[in-house]
C-alpha cells in the first residue's frame, strides 16, 4: 500500500485539480490511498475535498510540517508519498516515485517539478533555475535534499525520524533539514526525473524576492541551530550562492564604513549597485548560459533578477539572525 498525503491550508481552488490528478494515476487503485491533512482552512477546502474519494483529517492551524506528521502517523501505507495542494501531478507519479523502493537500501525519493504557469516570464525563469539543480542533481548516485512537492519515504524511517521538524511553521526548510538527518544518518536517497509534479512558480519578481528573503529568514534556523555543516553546499543548492552572498554583504558593509568616514553617497550608491550586480552575473554565470539556450531574453534579465534576489537573501540573512538571537523565529 502507498500512501499519498497532501497537506491543505485554504486550496479551495487548487485542491480539486490535485485530486483530479492523484486519481488518474497509472497505478492500481486499490494499491495507494489518497489522504487530505486539511490545516485549518477558512475557505471551502474541506468541502470540495470531500467530494473525491479520499481520506481527509481535519487540525487546527499548525503548519504544513505538522500536517505531514499527521498524515503520516495516519497513513496505512509502508511508504509515503508528499506533494502539494497546488501541485499537479504526473500520471504516472505515483509509478515512477515508487520504482525505487524496489531496492530495499533506498529509505527517500525526490521527484521533479515542471512549471504550469509558463506564459509568465517570472514563473519561466523560476522553472529554468530549478530545472538546471535538477540536472546536475542527476549527476548524484546518492542525494542529501528531497523537496516536500515530490517526496517519497519508507513510513518507518520517516516515523523513526520523527517526521518533519514543527518548528517550522511555513513552508520554509522543513524538507532539507530532514533529509539532511536522514542523509547523515548514511541512509541512501536518490533523485528520480521521470516523477514530476506540475507546480506554478512565482508569476512576478515581488513573489520571488518575497519568497527568497522569507527561505533566507528560516536558513538561519536550520543552518546555525542544526546542521552548520551543510552551509557550503548540498545536492540541490547552488554551489556559489553562499560565496556570492557573503562577498556582496562585504561590500555593502565596506561602503557603508566609506559613507561613515565621509564619501559622498552620489558615489557610494552607484557602486554598491555596480558591484553587487557585477558579482550577480559572475557568480551565476552558469545558471544564466543553461537560461541563455531556452530563453535568450530571459537570459539577459538575468543578472538583474540575481542582484535583486542577493539583496533581499542578505535583508533575510540579517532579520533571521535577529530573530534567532532573540529566540523569536516563527
Amino acid at each position: 500500500m502507498i500512501s499519498v498525503i497532501i497537506p491543505a491550508y485554504n486550496s479551495e481552488k487548487t485542491i480539486v485539480s490535485t485530486l483530479k490528478a492523484l486519481l488518474k494515476q497509472n497505478y492500481p487503485k486499490k494499491k495507494y490511498e489518497i489522504i487530505v491533512v486539511d490545516d485549518g482552512s477558512a475557505d471551502n477546502t474541506v468541502q470540495l475535498a470531500s467530494k473525491f474519494p479520499v481520506k481527509i483529517i481535519k487540525i487546527k492551524h499548525t503548519g504544513p510540517a505538522y500536517a505531514r506528521n499527521i498524515g503520516a502517523k495516519k497513513a496505512r501505507g509502508s511508504i509515503v508519498l508528499f506533494t502539494d495542494s497546488d501541485c499537479i501531478p504526473s500520471k504516472n507519479w505515483i509509478k515512477n516515485m515508487v520504482e525505487p523502493f524496489k531496492d530495499p537500501e533506498i529509505v527517500g525519493v525526490s521527484g521533479t517539478y515542471k512549471t504550469l504557469n509558463k506564459n509568465k516570464l517570472m514563473a519561466r525563469f523560476v522553472g529554468y533555475e530549478i530545472e538546471q539543480r535538477h540536472e546536475l542533481m542527476k549527476k548524484s548516485k546518492f542525494i542529501d535534499f528531497i523537496g516536500t512537492f515530490s517526496a517519497g519515504y519508507r513510513r518507518k524511517i520517516f516515523l523513526k525520524f520523527k517526521g518533519f521538524d514543527t518548528r517550522f511553521k511555513t513552508s520554509s526548510g522543513e524538507d532539507p533539514e530532514l533529509s539532511y538527518r536522514i542523509a547523515k544518518s548514511g541512509l541512501k536517497m536518490i533523485f528520480q526525473p521521470k516523477a514530476f509534479v506540475y507546480h506554478p512558480h512565482p508569476e512576478n519578481i515581488w513573489k520571488y524576492l518575497k519568497q527568497k528573503y522569507q527561505r533566507a529568514i528560516w536558513r538561519n534556523f536550520m543552518y546555525w541551530e542544526k546542521h552548520r555543516e551543510k552551509i557550503l553546499s548540498d545536492s540541490y543548492t547552488h554551489r556559489f550562492l553562499l560565496p556570492q552572498i557573503i562577498i556582496s554583504t562585504l561590500l555593502i558593509l565596506i561602503f557603508l564604513a566609506m559613507f561613515l568616514l565621509g564619501y559622498k553617497i552620489l558615489f557610494l550608491i552607484p557602486s554598491i549597485l555596480i558591484s553587487v550586480f557585477i558579482i550577480a552575473l559572475f557568480f551565476n554565470l552558469d545558471i544564466i548560459i543553461f537560461i541563455w539556450k531556452k530563453d535568450r531574453n530571459l537570459a539577459l534579465l538575468s543578472p538583474i533578477i540575481y542582484f535583486l534576489r542577493n539583496i533581499f537573501v542578505i535583508l533575510g540573512i540579517i532579520v533571521g539572525m535577529i530573530k534567532l538571537l532573540s529566540k523569536k523565529i516563527d
